[in-house]
């Protein structure tokens, strides 16, 4: 049975809050930290971005699984809606700078915020096939969200790296679903530097409508209820939506507690679900069975249901762990050296 062999996640030390974003703007961030429900979220610098964080997520990944020789991995796909190049992958880069390549498969994944479970749906794929023994499969993103504009209080920055494999695993994958539609909920035309979105209309008719398919679904094709769980982790747009889908599907905040990162991440896009995921392995027990549905605005989900073995207390602390990522050493930074780190001051040519 396929699974992962090792997992690491990667988040910018850099922070900015609510407020001091809202102040900019006149907005107001009470609101905006209630409605949202997020305090801050992490602001990659100016040397960092979705190969950056790809590579150093994927290390710590290595250092949980050090049975594994990097020129063994078949392939190694990276998921993000924020490839620093249109014409060139990012794959190649990360693969060299880790030992991957030359000989492995190289693709880079976009389908909005699920590009990250992609390349995890597609690496079990391909282990479970027999077509190789391991697949690197990595979720990246460095946000963008317009100044002012209601992303910008979200769009966050960070990274999960997975390994798949089927032998010394760390979690086994039970079963996969998937769920999708034609839904233009949030998009980015070639040339246009930010995104544009639906407003509520990205709520019901997209984020619930598909989550809610595609969990509704592998619950239905495992035979299992959300009591049978430890562990739940859904996409994390915001603060609020996680929340509200777990408990129309029956999940206790209990459950979601250590996937839950957004108040203080942010949305990473498409590392949302798949870093949650880190943080669920992070504090997971031997036997533990995982929840995890991603949502990519398009739209669709990816459902994954994950058994934990003993193999976790072995690795665990083999690489720094996701919460530690995000609780300790932050640097916040004013909304001026945040516009700066993020380019968002645009000079005509």
């Amino acid at each position: 049975m396929a699974g992962i062999v090792g997992y690491g996640a990667h988040i910018p030390r850099h922070r900015i809050k609510v407020e001091d974003i809202a102040g900019v703007w006149g907005a107001d961030a009470p609101s905006y930290k209630k409605g949202l429900m997020l305090r801050e979220k992490s602001v990659p610098p100016p040397d960092m971005d979705t190969i950056t964080l790809s590579v150093q997520a994927a290390r710590n990944a290595f250092k949980r699984a050090p049975h594994v020789n990097p020129a063994d991995i078949g392939a190694i796909y990276i998921g993000s809606e924020s490839h620093p190049y249109a014409v060139k992958p990012s794959g190649t880069v990360v693969g060299d700078a880790l030992g991957i390549t030359p000989h492995a498969h190289c693709a880079d994944f976009e389908f909005a915020c699920k590009a990250g479970s992609e390349t995890m749906f597609v690496g079990l794929s391909h282990v479970d096939s027999g077509s190789m023994d391991y697949c690197m499969s990595i979720a990246a993103d460095t946000s963008q969200g317009a100044p002012s504009d209601a992303l910008e209080y979200s769009a966050a920055a960070g990274a999960a790296a997975f390994i798949m494999g089927k032998e010394n695993l760390v979690a086994e994958c039970l079963y996969t679903h998937s769920f999708m539609t034609d839904m233009p909920d949030f998009w980015r035309r070639e040339h246009e530097f930010y995104p544009q979105h639906g407003g509520r209309f990205t709520g019901e008719e997209a984020y619930f409508a598909h989550t809610m398919g595609a969990s509704k679904a592998i619950l239905e094709k495992a035979g299992m209820k959300p009591e049978d769980f430890k562990w739940a982790v859904f996409h994390q747009p915001n603060g609020k939506f996680p929340q509200r889908v777990s408990r129309m599907l029956g999940f206790t905040q209990d459950q979601i507690d250590p996937g839950w990162l957004a108040p203080r991440l942010g949305n990473t896009y498409s590392g949302a679900s798949p870093i949650g995921l880190t943080g669920c392995l992070d504090v997971a027990k031997p036997g533990d069975l995982i929840f995890m549905c991603s949502y990519g605005s398009g739209a669709g989900s990816d459902a994954f249901i994950w058994k934990v073995t003993d193999r976790i207390e072995e690795v665990r602390n083999k690489a720094v762990g996701t919460h530690k990522l995000l609780d300790e050493n932050q640097i916040y930074v004013d909304y001026g050296t945040y516009a700066k780190f993020r380019r968002k001051i645009k000079k005509n040519d």
